[in-house]
């Protein structure tokens, strides 16, 4: 797929936009005046495979989370979300923190903005533009009614003009709104606009099962226009679900570069002579502690024999369902029939032997 050309910009040690591979990020919901407990949840977004993670910074005070953080071994880019006040922005530069997120309509007089924008350029730090469908400027209301997707891009757009005309250009946009149709379209403008980095999420999308659905139409009919260098999933549970959440994303729009394993599996119907459900759950379980060396393996799950052999020999490796039993595939090829009981285990112990070979490992 073709991917829509922005500009680069560096967040710490990572980049956004260009070539650089699409990163995942997520929010903390501990507040930032408890250090132990948000620093809690960063290192764990982090281990679940978070490449950014942003924070509330409501007061002064709260900018030295980014350092208390960091002295507890924090390794991901962290950003400050910042409203109202732009000394919070400021006192989070000092801080440490690797970019700023901010919405220009509500920092107040220009001179603020432009305060702000000239301390990220002398740090090197990026600025996030966060455009939301629930706090649209009251001018842009007015023109177009309601928060429109082309009320949402003129938002972005002015705002990244205004931060521009100050000489700062290290900027990444984000256009949100709880309606994804909305979501869609304004993205779909800015991107035909400028060559801004852009963050995709869906505002306010519900719990982990509705906000995912959400998150995933949003987020996926982008990504596969090519449209969307950085991702969150926002959920209304444990921030770690994001990661789980957003990393699927990517995986079904053919996005993911960062390898694992990609498990397909059919829905089981009337044909289906073992227990899939249990098998396939088991295989996901046993086959995600897996390192498969930055590759990406298809690993087949199938049922029965109508869809099963064909769908095992596409992938790199599968497991074709009979009765009672089934055939372990490797590169297509059926390399022995195994009872239920254990098929979970001879493909996870042949994929185990594969790699370990491949790494010149010796793993038994």
């Amino acid at each position: 797929m073709n991917r829509h050309k922005t500009r680069m910009v560096r967040v710490g040690e990572l980049s956004i936009g260009g070539e650089a591979p699409i990163t995942i990020q997520s929010m903390t919901n501990a507040p930032a005046a408890d250090p132990e407990g948000t620093t809690a949840q960063i290192l764990a977004l982090e281990a679940a495979g978070c490449d950014i993670v942003r924070m509330a910074v409501p007061t002064v005070e709260d900018a030295g989370i980014f350092s208390y953080a960091r002295a507890r071994g924090s390794k991901a880019p962290l950003v400050a979300d910042i409203h109202f006040d732009y000394r919070i922005a400021l006192a989070a530069l000092r801080g440490g923190a690797d970019k700023i997120r901010i919405n220009p309509g509500n920092i107040g007089e220009a001179w603020k903005v432009e305060e702000v924008a000239r301390a990220c350029k002398s740090e090197g730090v990026p600025i996030r533009i966060g455009v939301n469908s629930g706090s649209l400027d009251k001018k842009l209301l007015e023109k177009y009614g309601s928060p429109t997707p082309e009320a949402l891009a003129e938002s972005a757009l002015t705002q990244a003009e205004m931060l521009e005309t100050y000489g700062f250009s290290d900027i990444v946009l984000s256009i949100k709104s709880s309606t994804v149709s909305s979501m869609i379209e304004a993205c779909r403008i800015v991107a035909r606009a400028a060559d801004y980095p852009i963050h995709l999420g869906v505002t306010e999308a519900g719990d982990s099962y509705s906000g995912l659905v959400k998150n995933a139409i949003g987020i996926g009919a982008l990504l596969t226009d090519g449209i969307g260098d950085t991702i969150r999933v926002s959920l209304t549970a444990d921030p770690v679900e994001e990661i789980r959440a957003a990393k699927e994303i990517l995986k079904a729009s053919g996005r993911w570069e960062k390898g694992g394993i990609n498990m397909i599996s059919c829905p089981t119907c009337g044909r289906t002579a073992i227990d899939l459900i249990a098998l396939q759950e088991r295989c996901k379980k046993m086959l995600e502690s897996l390192d498969t060396h930055g590759r990406t393996l298809h690993v087949a799950v199938m049922g029965c024999v109508v869809n099963g052999p064909g769908e095992a020999r596409e992938a790199d490796y599968g497991v074709a369902g009979g009765k009672g039993c089934g055939l372990v595939f490797r590169k297509g090829q059926p390399a022995e029939k195994i009872p239920e009981e254990q098929l979970a285990d001879a493909l996870y112990h042949m994929i185990r032997r594969d790699l370990a070979a491949e790494s010149g490992e010796n793993h038994g």
